[in-house]
Parts: structure tokens; sequence; C-alpha cells
């Protein structure tokens, strides 16, 4: 398995459409592994393919311990509606209240190329279709009223100085990570009260 980069807001194959899966290949299972272990080195709930960089009808979600995954998803019912903040690893340290349907049933094949249905609440259903809308090349933020889009793009341009060519180099940022920790425990088990100015 691979930890894959990941796009982030203005990379443009995240408005694009992505393509059906015509069958479950032990390549796309491959994929699907490594989306899997992208999703959780970032600490995130769900992932859709054109997030890395791929245009394949694919995502990946995992709720409460619970990963499923979804190749040419479908919404075929909606009940209900709930407000929450959502963010997105493609647009990190980005947040906004966005209203969703509260529950979903959703139609999918699953990695082994079995068709499905499921029935979802609660963070699960607000998660599906997330992951849903980034198939569809659509993004928490086209939700928000024009007013917090406009603080959103504020906040971005400051943001996407750190992600050179709309990617977010998750590896490396997991290495980097990894290295002030032990620099952090090595301080404190050298009594340093104030970190080293680098």
């Amino acid at each position: 398995m691979a930890i894959l980069d990941i796009r982030v807001l203005g990379d443009p194959i995240l408005r694009e459409q992505t393509v059906p899966v015509e069958a479950v290949t032990d390549a796309l299972r491959s994929f699907i592994n490594d989306m899997f272990e992208t999703m959780y080195a970032a600490e995130g709930i769900g992932l859709a393919a054109p997030q890395v960089g791929r245009r394949e009808r694919v995502a990946v979600v995992d709720v409460d311990d619970r990963p499923l995954v979804l190749v040419n998803p479908e919404i075929v019912a909606r009940g209900g509606s709930a407000k929450a903040e959502e963010g997105c690893l493609s647009i990190p340290e980005i947040f906004g209240s966005v209203e969703r349907a509260e529950r979903v049933t959703v139609r999918a094949v699953d990695r082994d190329g079995v068709a499905f249905e499921l029935e979802a609440e609660g963070l699960l259903a607000r998660c599906i279709q997330h992951e849903i809308d980034h198939l569809d090349g659509k993004l928490f933020i086209d939700y928000l009223s024009m007013l917090k889009r406009r603080s959103v793009a504020k906040a971005w341009d400051k943001e996407v100085q750190q992600y050179p060519n709309f990617i977010r180099d998750l590896a490396r940022e997991l290495a980097e990570d990894t290295k002030r920790s032990r620099r952090s425990k090595s301080r404190e088990r050298d009594g340093a009260a104030t970190p080293p100015i680098e």
C-alpha cells in the first residue's frame, strides 16, 4: 500500500465529473487499498478518487471503524435535513456549516464487484453525500452563502501557498510531523524549556 498525494482546491480535477467503473479489477482493489491508507494517514473519514488525482467513480469511507468501499455510488433516496460543520482533506484548515439530508439510501458496488444497497444516517450519511459530491465535481464550500464563500476564498489564498501545483504531499507532511515529534521528545529528555529557533 502507498500514501498518495492529495489534490487541493485549485486543481481542475476536483471540478471534473468522474467516469463509471466498468469492472472491479485487482488494479482497482490495489488503488482502493492506497485510498484507505491515504485517508487514514490524513486522519480523514472519507476520500474520493479525484482527491488523489484519479477519475474513477470510487470513494472510500470509514465512520465508527466501519470501512466502506463505494464503486459507482448513487443516492436513491433522501430524508430529513441537518446542518453540521464540514471540512475536507482537499481544503485543509477550512470549515463551514453545510445542510444535507439526515438519511440516505445509496446503491453501489463493493471491492469485490458485488452490488449492494445501504441505508445510512447521521455522520455516515453526511460523509457519503460529501464523497459522492466529489465524484460529481462538487465541494462542500459550494453550499456556503456567498458571504461565507468570499471569506473562505480569502483564507484559502493564504493556505494554498503551502501546496505547490495544488498538491498536498502527505508523505512529506507525515515525515515532518515525525521529525518534529522526535525533536520535541528529545528536548523534553534534555530538559529544554523552549523550542530552538530553526
